[in-house]
């Protein structure tokens, strides 16, 4: 399938097909209207700013199934991918059957990651005294075994976390193992055979949730995005669903009237909208023009964020991949331009909050993907 308006199999009424997302977004153009939200949210302002609100949240993200990459980043038996989830260091890899496992990233002799970056090897070595893990975890060799004469290897494996591999993504869940009812609403975001072309890292100094706000709505678009994204697309006009804890917000382009007079059933709607699926509690993917991002927004602190971006290759109308050379110029545009806007947005929202000049923040009912988040968020930290 290509990355276009991702299924369910076993719901496809879960969300609008192309024809019906279509034409709503004509019934919206024609009467100058967008989504709304059934309700307002007010979020206290101290809610990113306040340490122990900050550790209660990564808490929330380390007790849930978050993706941590897409399957194409584990491409071989061997594969492995390490880098900082929730505060804390994770390895995942592809064993030797081709099956997914995630670990602790950290030597049980001493504590040293036993691994970084990316890559494809046949064991994890600690760079520190050189104890070696098999990629299932266990504890194969031990330099000087003399000086461990009662050392129990089975009680000194990598620690394992549990993972899943669900429609071209890699979960994890670093507490507790995943309830396969918890991904009832897995979507199939990515084909099997969908490259991976970016990885990339990026820091802010912002709230994690001041930078994954800005991503779950169009009020601002022409205010913000003026001279971007805004002479392309619509000011304030969206599709915006919930299922289950997530959403779908659709950002139309003006060159979705191509499609006006398109039969219904015929309509693809490549190229012509972005598709933002915010997938709680931490990430998002976003289906562009000509390629996909996978996001995951890692909080560091109360006021600085890291964005983790995979950025996969779409498939074209006619069932062909787009070149590279489509794809880096489609995540140039967005990249260089509506996301560094938004970026800097959240940056100037952060140095604002200890002012005293906001107790909250209200999100109305034009911020429909926003208040169903923070209602996702607040009853995950109740329960």
């Amino acid at each position: 399938m290509s990355a276009r308006i991702p299924q369910r199999h076993a719901k496809q009424d879960l969300l609008l097909d192309e024809g019906a997302l279509a034409e709503r977004i004509f019934q919206h153009i024609d009467a100058e209207t967008t989504d709304l939200g059934e309700s307002m949210w007010r979020e206290p302002v101290s809610h990113y700013l306040n340490h122990a609100r900050f550790e209660a949240e990564c808490a929330v993200i380390r007790r849930h199934p978050t993706p941590f990459c897409p399957s194409a980043a584990l491409p071989h038996q061997g594969s492995y991918l390490a880098r900082v989830a929730a505060g804390n260091p994770i390895v995942v890899s592809r064993d030797d059957v081709g099956t997914v496992r995630a670990f602790i990233n950290a030597c049980r002799h001493r504590g040293m990651q036993v691994a970084e970056g990316s890559g494809c090897a046949k064991a994890f070595s600690c760079p520190y005294h050189g104890w070696t893990y098999g990629l299932d975890g266990t504890l194969k060799g031990i330099p000087g075994q003399a000086g461990f004469p009662a050392l129990d290897r089975d009680q000194h494996r990598l620690v394992e976390i549990s993972a899943i591999e669900r429609g071209g993504i890699i979960y994890v869940q670093q507490e507790g193992e995943i309830d396969p009812s918890t991904l009832e609403y897995a979507l199939d975001y990515f084909s099997a055979d969908q490259p991976l072309f970016e990885q990339k890292v990026l820091t802010d100094s912002a709230n994690w949730k001041l930078l994954y706000e800005t991503l779950m709505e169009g009020y601002h678009i022409k205010s913000l995005h003026r001279e971007s994204f805004y002479p392309f697309g619509y000011d304030n006009l969206n599709v915006v669903e919930t299922f289950g804890p997530h959403s779908r917000v659709v950002y139309p382009f003006q060159r979705i009237e191509q499609m006006r007079d398109v039969p219904p059933n015929e309509r693809n709607l490549t190229g012509l909208v972005t598709s933002v699926y915010m997938l709680f509690p931490n990430a998002s993917i976003s289906v562009l023009s000509k390629h996909t991002n996978l996001v995951i927004l890692e909080p560091i602190s109360p006021s600085e964020s890291r964005w983790v971006i995979y950025s996969l290759i779409n498939t074209a109308p006619d069932g062909t991949l787009f070149s590279l050379e489509e794809a880096q110029r489609d995540a140039v545009f967005v990249n260089d331009s509506g996301q560094e806007e938004d970026r800097a947005a959240a940056a100037a929202i952060q140095q604002t909050l200890a002012s005293g000049a906001n107790s909250h923040f209200t999100f109305g009912h034009f911020e429909k993907a926003i208040v169903h988040f923070h209602e996702q968020l607040e009853r995950a930290l109740r329960s």
